[in-house]
Order: C-alpha cells, then sequence, then structure tokens
C-alpha cells in the first residue's frame, strides 16, 4: 500500500467540459503537486486524467470528473510513495498537508469557474463567460436602470 493514498472530492459548478479545459492546463497539475513530475498514461476526455507521477513522490495521480446536477464532482486521487520511506506519523502529516493543499488549488479553480454565479442560478458552460464578480447579477424580471436614475 502506498505511503501517501489520499482522495479528495470537490463540487464545481461549471460544466464538466469546462472544468476539463481548466484540468488539462498543465498549469493546474503544477499547483497541485509542484514536486512531482506528470506523465498522462490514461486521458479520458472530458472524464479526466491519469498520469505516473515521479520525483518527490513515485505512483499515479488521477482527476476524474463525474457530470453531477449542473456542474461536476471532481474527484482527486493520489497513491504513491515518497522516495525514501516515511515513519507512519510523518506519512499521515504528509497526506494531510498534501489534502489541504489540493482543496486550496480546488477552491482556486472554484473561485475562477464559478466567478460571479449568484446561488441558485445554473453552472457555467465553457460557452458562458465569467461575470466579473464586482458586477451584480440582474434578475431578469427587474427592469434595468438608466445610470443615474431613481429606484
Amino acid at each position: 500500500m502506498a505511503q501517501i493514498d489520499l482522495i479528495e472530492e470537490t463540487f464545481v459548478a461549471a460544466s464538466p467540459a469546462l472544468v476539463s479545459a481548466a484540468v488539462r492546463d498543465p498549469a493546474f497539475s503544477r499547483d497541485l503537486w509542484p514536486d512531482v513530475s506528470l506523465a498522462v498514461f490514461m486521458d479520458r476526455g472530458d472524464a479526466g486524467l491519469r498520469w505516473t507521477a515521479t520525483g518527490g513522490l513515485i505512483g499515479s495521480a488521477e482527476i476524474w470528473l463525474e457530470p453531477f446536477g449542473d456542474g461536476v464532482i471532481a474527484h482527486t486521487y493520489l497513491r504513491a510513495d515518497p522516495p525514501s520511506p516515511l515513519h507512519w506519523r510523518k506519512a499521515v502529516a504528509e497526506t494531510q498537508r498534501r489534502a489541504r493543499h489540493l482543496k486550496a488549488v480546488w477552491w482556486r479553480l472554484k473561485d475562477t469557474v464559478e466567478a460571479g454565479r449568484e446561488p441558485g442560478t445554473p453552472a457555467r458552460s465553457a460557452a458562458t463567460p465569467a461575470r466579473d464578480a464586482a458586477t451584480p447579477a440582474r434578475d431578469a424580471a427587474t427592469p434595468a436602470r438608466e445610470p443615474g436614475s431613481a429606484r
């Protein structure tokens, strides 16, 4: 069994195609595992990627994108060993450190692809541009106002 056996799941309110495009950016996997060199051994299209891992860890990594509701559940797996075995307590601490880091990277991606999405509104698709978070959403039932006009 691998000393680092990590499973992380995050719901992203965006289309699988949009999340897949972000995951395929090599910068994303470098952010997830900066000390690990990855080589794709299985490309599953919008369903995700599997990599062999070398460097800071030796083993495999995977992102599986599961369509769910109006978004996607991103399942992230890391099954690997450090180049030199760790004491079990250090292995647990390293797994926890990597889990916190992984979650932070996924939350940054969520902040990007979900930018401006109001709760209860549909998720973004690859064709829907992100709205500036500083620009308030307008309900379709609310008429647009002219600048400077009174409510």
